[in-house]
């Protein structure tokens, strides 16, 4: 029922920054959270940041590797969810997954897997040193 496409990876210099927008389509939801994921080669899929919103207030979360380098943020009205990184590392490379928790309430634990109902194809980012 919801059709998500990441966009904005490529590749980049290491202390470089990119943009990943992931958009959204198909069916809209009274709530839901939005979060990025990420799996470098070997490696088994992490979270790397999610944004959601209750109580009227916008509630973001990171990973402690990207923390104080990364942004999320979304443009309700495209069904658009972003994700910038700033200060990128060569251990950042990987494929980053956009997904949505339709269903999203308070007390989930955001950064499982499993919470997520839908999930992109994923886009590359690779960062040279």
């Amino acid at each position: 029922q919801v059709q998500l496409v990441e966009s904005g990876g490529g590749l980049v210099q290491a202390g470089g920054s990119l943009r990943l927008s992931c958009a959204a389509s198909g069916r809209t939801f009274s709530r839901y959270a939005m979060g990025w994921f990420r799996q470098a080669p070997g490696k088994e899929r992490e979270f790397v940041a999610a944004i959601s919103r209750s109580g009227g207030m916008t509630h973001t979360y990171y990973a402690d590797f990207v923390k104080g380098r990364s942004t999320i943020s979304r443009e309700n009205a495209k069904n658009t969810v972003y994700l910038e990184m700033n200060s990128l590392k060569p251990e950042d490379t990987a494929v980053y997954y956009c997904a949505v928790d339709s269903t999203y309430s308070a007390g989930v634990v955001i950064s499982l897997e499993r919470v997520y109902d839908y999930w992109g194809q994923g886009t590359q980012v690779t960062v040279s040193s």
